[in-house]
């Protein structure tokens, strides 16, 4: 039997960077104090529904593949193929975003020019696509370890910077660039459209928290670990967000921060306030190696779900092959060129670089979502088909959350399909038409392959 290769602080790091990222804090701290609103609106509707479905599910099934096991559980195979897929596919769309920021991040430390270069970015984007496929593949441990490391690096030491640089400016008596008067309009937003659409922003930030259980079988005492890991990392998210985006908020005038300019034009501004401009090509860096953290334990993370997926017999044997670290090359091989290839393909077709990125976040948000969507209704579910299954934590007041994070989910998936306000009038039905046929494949392909399936695929089939 195979030692387990993550403790408590292992599982609680590798959870952390599925879920925590600072490349939000700039398009946050554009809503000023009316942060407050929307973080705990999304906390309440999404964030903590979700964490405490993840805790439930992660306690009573801590077996390798997370997700799959837990759909298929309530509504068997077809389903479970449906969510792992899912999952799946939300990290080939999503990490390009992901490639994207730290290509832009890195170009900072040359020129802020070089984000709008698309033969800079394909070189880069390569790059890193397939490095970290070839370390991934090293094994497990080095997966973790590049994890941990990049995390602690470039996520919570440019956070920890940038909040203690907030503190202190506060405290030294500078002019603080909000109302901080208590009235109602500095904290509560008018009810119309793009209040809306600042609330999916929101949600988009607290996504990630179930997946370091497709690493069950190699996490130590999981029904114990797992409710602390992802307890620890929502008060964590939490924090970094809203304090961090605060921070810049309180620095940079309202007007200053762009929302398509990046976390990056925000922190140049930022330590340009402190007179440490120097620091902007340190801090580029250091983010870049966050995000790349988080690029890569995404990379590592759902492919081993959809491999357990397919020792069951859901995938042809081509994708059940791994290699003497125990990792499913094949599959892992074919994410690499499928990644490679949709990150060129959208920056090559596309006539601006905002475009693309705008329509692969709507995408992942959508087939996100709709995973979420499954995973709470599998943990309503199996309360009832099964009760005798020992769960260490299980959510309170179950129907309830189940209703808000349900509705929640539907509302994220209809707003994703509206074309933000920063598109051009023109792109609109192109936008709108291009969802429609992506999200109408990504949703066929589990089924249509759970049809054609043959019996041989199952390893332990006899003839």
């Amino acid at each position: 039997m195979k030692p387990k290769i993550m403790n408590l602080f292992t599982l609680m790091m590798v959870t952390a960077a599925f879920n925590i990222s600072i490349r939000n804090l700039g398009v946050l701290a554009k809503t000023g104090l009316e942060i407050f609103f929307f973080g705990f609106l999304a906390l309440i509707i999404y964030y903590i529904p979700i964490a405490m479905v993840s805790a439930e599910l992660a306690t009573g099934w801590p077996k390798m593949g997370g997700i799959a096991i837990w759909v298929k559980e309530a509504f068997g195979k077809k389903f479970g193929l449906l969510a792992i897929w899912l999952q799946w596919v939300f990290m080939n769309i999503a990490v390009i975003a992901m490639l994207y920021f730290i290509s832009g991040s890195l170009g900072y430390v040359y020129s802020a020019d070089l984000i709008n270069n698309k033969i800079y970015l394909i070189c880069v984007i390569l790059i890193l696509i397939w490095t970290f496929t070839f370390l991934n593949l090293k094994g497990l441990k080095i997966s973790t370890g590049i994890s941990m490391t990049f995390f602690i690096i470039g996520v919570l030491i440019p956070a920890i910077l940038i909040i203690s640089l907030g503190f202190y400016y506060v405290h030294s008596g500078k002019p603080i660039q909000l109302d901080t008067s208590f009235n109602f309009d500095n904290y509560f937003p008018s009810l119309h459209f793009s209040t809306l659409v600042i609330l999916i922003g929101f949600m988009r930030t607290f996504g990630g928290i179930e997946g370091s259980a497709v690493h069950a079988n190699n996490v130590l005492n999981p029904k114990r670990n797992f409710p602390i890991a992802i307890t620890f990392v929502v008060f964590l998210s939490f924090a970094i967000n809203i304090l961090g985006s605060l921070s810049l908020a309180i620095v940079i005038p309202q007007d200053q921060i762009n929302l398509l300019g990046g976390v990056m034009s925000a922190f140049t501004i930022y330590l340009e306030k402190y007179h440490l401009k120097a620091l902007i090509p340190i801090l580029s860096i250091f983010v870049a190696i966050g995000q790349t953290g988080g690029f890569s334990t995404w990379l590592a993370g759902p492919v081993r779900g959809l491999f357990e997926t397919a020792l069951e017999g859901e995938l042809p044997p081509f994708f059940q092959k791994v290699n003497k670290n125990n990792m499913p090359i094949n599959l892992m091989i074919l994410q690499a060129i499928i990644i490679s290839i949709t990150s060129t393909m959208f920056l090559l077709t596309s006539k601006n670089v905002n475009n693309s990125f705008w329509i692969t976040v709507a995408l992942s948000m959508m087939v996100y979502v709709t995973m979420y969507f499954l995973m709470i209704l599998s943990c309503l579910v199996l309360r009832y088909k099964k009760p005798e299954v020992e769960r260490t934590f299980r959510v309170p007041l179950i129907w309830l959350v189940s209703i808000i994070g349900l509705a929640a989910m539907v509302f994220a998936f209809v707003m994703a399909l509206t074309p933000p306000v920063q598109l051009p009038n023109e792109n609109h039905a192109a936008y709108v038409s291009t969802l429609v046929i992506f999200i109408t494949v990504i949703f066929a392909v589990p089924f249509i392959i759970h049809k054609f399936k043959k019996p041989s695929w199952n390893p332990n089939h006899k003839e």
